[in-house]
């Protein structure tokens, strides 16, 4: 098992905002594709306007395929080209969990 680590950095005060339209426009092409993430969470402390969510896969060649499937997928470039202007910056990061940890 794999964890996709995505943090996207919004513009100050965009989050909100940057949520709805992933709500309203990612979230119903992406879940039917990659699942339910495992959280999704915004920032509090550390730095501000951060939206940080968690994907499992079961392998590398199983998140290659599910983001593959996901970046065909009728409407998704249209919710990204609308999600766009409120970001900043965007990270993702695969995570391998260490054989003793209850995440796995």
């Amino acid at each position: 098992m794999i964890i996709d680590e995505r943090t996207y950095t919004c513009h100050p005060g965009k989050a909100k905002a940057w949520l709805e339209i992933y709500e309203r426009q990612g979230k119903p092409i992406q879940w039917p594709i990659v699942g339910e993430p495992i959280g999704f969470f915004t920032t509090d402390t550390g730095t501000l306007s951060q939206v940080v969510h968690w994907w499992r896969y079961e392998s590398l060649a199983d998140y290659e395929n599910l983001r593959r499937k996901l970046s065909a997928a009728p409407g998704w470039s249209d919710y990204v080209a609308a999600s766009m202007p409120f970001l900043v910056k965007l990270e993702s990061r695969l995570l391998i969990p260490a054989s003793f940890s209850p995440l796995k």
